[in-house]
């Protein structure tokens, strides 16, 4: 184990973490969409909400993959072949939650139809993802060549692994309520809806999360780094904080809605940051009774001069991408008036 194995093993989990925060409040605004906004003009006002940004925050999705296909090519091709129908789904999703939102404002007559797509397309990957995470998390059955042997996609639906979509899934949907009351009018009927579903959605955030860790530590009971439990226990801690935070914020009214998505948004990261603690040095487990090993940072690992490139060339890259983020969401700032709407 090297310096810069460690970096990249934590680097690719701070890209991962990067995404569920940035693209995942614009997926559960998606996955919303259908309830929150009763007429076309609260429609627009959502995707105009995430219009300016979208397309920016899935970099990170790419970025991640990217990473993870240079640092450790073995952990890259058994997750990308082993969850092909799954990882197809979700790109299905991507891509027709992006060809809706393009749509939709200027094709009127198909406006349901594109309505439809925008919340399929924005359901898919919010589920499929946390899914995905917890068949990492939980082992999958591989051969000695680090080939996935079981099931397509079925396979892959366990009762936790379920647990775990669904804890993704309301994650980005109170981060996409708590988005769109950030956003929205105020005071407007569409704002109050977001208000009213945060709550609910955070509560069963934590409900969820206390079931998985719960399911994960007594009946999973993967093998963990005793040297970073304290680690683990400080992003448990933060990701339990950062909810609890957000519902205190959001009840005290005028001015909190900023406050109560930024902390919403510290606990989403959190939770990367707990599964990234929690499975080190492992990228891929191996489950009960798979004939070949679970991939770790060890084993599958480019070489040193390799990931030593990709440091550096992430020391220039990277503060690029986090200025073009400052400078969207600084000129896209404030909430919606009417006059934004003209394209949506």
């Amino acid at each position: 184990m090297t310096f810069f194995n460690v970096l990249w093993f934590f680097l690719i989990f701070v890209l991962i973490g990067g995404y569920f925060v940035l693209d995942g409040f614009d997926l559960g605004a998606g996955v919303l969409y259908p309830f929150v906004a009763k007429d076309d003009r609260e429609k627009a006002v959502v995707r105009r909400s995430i219009g300016p940004v979208w397309d920016g925050n899935e970099v990170w999705l790419l970025t991640a993959g990217g990473a993870l296909f240079a640092a450790f090519a073995p952990a890259y091709a058994t997750t990308f072949s082993g969850f092909y129908l799954a990882v197809m789904l979700v790109l299905f999703g991507l891509i027709v939650r992006a060809v809706s939102l393009e749509y939709r404002g200027h094709d009127k007559k198909y406006g349901k139809v594109w309505d439809g797509c925008f919340f399929v397309g924005s359901l898919l990957p919010a589920l499929l993802l946390g899914v995905a995470v917890g068949n990492i998390y939980a082992g999958i059955p591989m051969d000695m060549n680090g080939d996935y042997v079981g099931v397509p996609l079925l396979g892959l639906i366990t009762p936790f692994t379920l647990l775990c979509g669904l804890l993704g899934l309301a994650m980005f949907m109170a981060a996409g309520a708590a988005w769109i009351a950030l956003k929205a009018p105020k005071p407007s009927a569409l704002q109050a809806r977001a208000v009213g579903l945060r709550l609910p959605l955070q509560v069963a955030a934590l409900v969820l999360f206390l079931a998985v860790s719960v399911y994960g530590h007594f009946v999973i009971q993967p093998a963990m780094d005793p040297a970073l439990g304290i680690v683990r226990w400080l992003f448990a801690i933060l990701a339990v904080g950062g909810i609890v935070a957000s519902i205190v914020l959001a009840r005290r009214g005028e001015g909190s809605d900023k406050g109560a998505f930024l902390a919403q948004s510290v606990s989403a990261f959190c939770l990367v940051g707990l599964l990234a603690a929690s499975m080190f040095p492992n990228l891929v487990v191996a489950s009960a009774g798979s004939v070949g090993p679970s991939i770790t940072l060890m084993s599958a690992a480019s070489s040193e001069l390799s990931l030593m490139w990709m440091t550096i060339i992430t020391c220039v890259g990277l503060p690029l991408v986090l200025v073009y983020h400052v400078i969207i969401y600084r000129t896209f700032r404030g909430r919606i008036e009417d006059d934004d709407l003209a394209h949506y």
